[in-house]
């Protein structure tokens, strides 16, 4: 009997030390540099009602906060400036770049400002929140797809995310030829974010 008394506490204490080892700690959040070298904002809008035409917007900035235990605590704030844009045709992304469309004198900043992020599925998210453009703010929610996560060669661990939607230009009063280009626009977002370490 005396064997059996000293034995139980010893198991039970061995038990509480292998499930503390076996349980996985919740993964905290985690805040990430927008990479503007590796993160994209391509923009597909239909010419006369036959073809399409592309452009970008290049040097996106901003930071996303990810909290893969909590998604509601994930946000993320990006912006990129409306002259940056680049449709390879320079006449063009100067008419682009006029009161007719972006107006970017007037409105330099393209922006957008979550407000809410669920998880919906492996690796999916409703991300909800503001964007910004040509000095109009209107909410939008996107169905957003993690790439991948993991180290690069140098040490940083980096996280990748894509999404693809469509707004309409004219909810931003960009309503200058409408009969010759599609009011609908349809944007890719893809964004690499490099994790910023404690110091």
């Amino acid at each position: 009997m005396k064997t059996k008394y000293i034995a139980t506490p010893i198991l039970f204490f061995s038990l509480l030390i292998l499930t503390g080892f076996l349980v996985r700690p919740a993964t905290a959040a985690e805040t990430y540099n927008v990479d503007p070298v590796h993160s994209y904002i391509l923009f597909r809008v239909k010419h006369l009602d036959i073809g399409y035409s592309y452009g970008r917007f290049n040097d996106p900035s901003g930071t996303f906060v990810f909290d893969d235990s909590s998604p509601a605590n994930s946000s993320i704030e990006m912006q990129v400036k409306a002259g940056d844009l680049d449709t390879y045709v320079p006449k063009r992304d100067n008419h682009l770049k006029s009161a007719d469309f972006f107006d970017v004198e007037q409105h330099p900043l393209i922006a957008f400002k979550s407000s809410s992020i669920k998880k919906i599925g492996d690796d999916t998210y409703e991300v909800a929140g503001d964007l910004s453009l040509r000095g109009q703010t209107r909410p939008i929610t996107v169905e957003v797809r993690q790439i991948g996560a993991g180290k690069d060669p140098w040490g940083n661990y980096r996280r990748g995310f894509e999404t693809s939607f469509t707004i309409k230009r004219s909810e931003f009063g960009m309503d200058f030829m409408l009969n010759g280009l599609s009011d609908e626009v349809n944007l890719t977002v893809s964004v690499e974010g490099i994790r910023q370490e404690p110091k």
